[in-house]
């Protein structure tokens, strides 16, 4: 028997088991090292192409490629380190060449039996190859349905907040489209409710499944990170502006997202700091605060402070998830929205359009009316009805 060979095989059947265990079946997000480097190795290529590209979308069409292929390549290269692992254990057992060694792998790894031996210590590793098989590739069918599931659950609540929060979505943006419907307004909390179950959800979902951070949206302008960080900023505006409205469902939503983002900041290895003074300086700008309250002031949303009392208010709650919520929006490369950050493409910044209330005019809505016309003849329009 060849040691080397045994040894070797041995600990790529055993190193590769135990990615295929922590990255399929054990649910507290413990991505080995080599899946990791899987899905860098995949994505490189792509985010290359993409940082090169003029428009964003196609900059997007272009990484929606990177996490499915990402998770093909994984797959695909489990079964190969399978076949190469059985391969070695059957050239060292058997002291014939590789060659021969890795068809009969193939062939019990694979169920098709149409090579195997008679002697009693490689039958042995036939029958463990063969178990492998069936039972890897069992566990890999059962994750892609969990995986797209999680994916399509995240997907309809970031699609229902088109409505509210436009495309890209935007903090002021959810708080103007709702003072511009009667009584919406009201209904704000029900909206961070909502956001906050959700945000739990992709905090199980994420941390579990951590090729799904980079999954894009259908649509280019639409991203889940995007959207988390628009609730927070409308959050943080009504807590900053309105300090005498009832704040429960406002606190508790607002601190829901950012847990959230800390714990897919952990799972990417993005460091933050979990107790950050409310007086640090944040990224965005009083300038680029005081626009959003503008828009919001020309809206008609109800104000209690000024833009100057406000400020230190709305930077304490931000500096909460500003940075993490950057670094992960630079990571994956999300729509570059207002009050989200820099990307690696200076300059871009995909701006939202704030639906415009038009009434018809007095014209149009004469000329929609249809002239009077006498009463049907019964008997006529009887028979009409007969013939349907």
């Amino acid at each position: 028997m060849r040691i080397f060979e045994l040894a070797l095989g041995a600990s790529l059947v055993a190193a590769t088991w135990l990615s295929v265990v922590a990255s399929l079946v054990v649910p507290r997000g413990l991505r080995s090292s080599y899946t990791r480097c899987v899905h860098t190795a995949v994505r490189w290529p792509f985010q290359y192409l993409a940082d090169r590209c003029r428009t964003y979308d196609t900059k997007d069409r272009v990484l929606a490629w990177a996490a499915p292929l990402a998770i093909l390549v994984t797959l695909l290269s489990w079964m190969v380190l399978f076949l190469l692992g059985f391969g070695l254990l059957l050239a060292g057992a058997s002291g014939l060449g590789l060659d021969p060694a890795l068809r009969e792998a193939g062939s019990s790894l694979f169920t098709l039996g149409f090579a195997s031996s008679d002697r009693d210590r490689l039958t042995v590793l036939d029958f463990c190859a063969a178990v492998t098989g069936p039972v890897a590739i069992a566990l890999q069918i059962g994750y892609l349905p969990a995986l797209y599931s999680a994916y399509s659950r995240r997907e309809a609540e970031v699609t229902l907040l088109q409505a509210r929060a436009g495309v890209p979505a935007w903090g002021p943006e959810i708080l103007m489209r709702h003072v511009q419907v009667a009584g919406l307004l009201d209904n704000l909390s029900e909206l961070y409710r909502g956001w906050e179950r959700w945000s739990a959800e992709i905090s199980e979902s994420h941390t579990s499944y951590p090729v799904l951070i980079h999954f894009r949206s259908p649509q280019p302008n639409r991203n889940w990170l995007i959207g988390l960080l628009a609730v927070m900023d409308a959050a943080a505006l009504e807590l900053s502006l309105n300090p005498s409205k009832p704040q429960g469902a406002i606190r508790i939503g607002l601190r829901g997202g950012f847990t959230c983002l800390r714990e897919i900041a952990r799972t990417e290895r993005i460091p933050f700091d979990s107790d950050p003074d409310p007086d640090n300086d944040i990224h965005l700008t009083y300038e680029e605060f005081s626009q959003g309250i503008d828009m919001l002031r020309y809206s008609g949303y109800p104000i209690e402070r000024s833009p100057e009392e406000a400020w230190p208010h709305f930077r304490g709650w931000r500096v909460n998830y500003e940075a993490t919520a950057y670094a992960l929006a630079y990571k994956i490369d999300a729509v570059p929205a207002p009050w989200s950050g820099p990307r690696r493409t200076p300059g871009q910044i995909v701006r939202v359009r704030t639906p415009v209330d038009r009434q018809p005019t007095r014209r149009a809505q004469e000329a929609s009316v249809p002239a009077t016309s006498p009463p049907a003849n019964t008997s006529t329009a009887s028979k009409g009805l007969d013939k349907c």
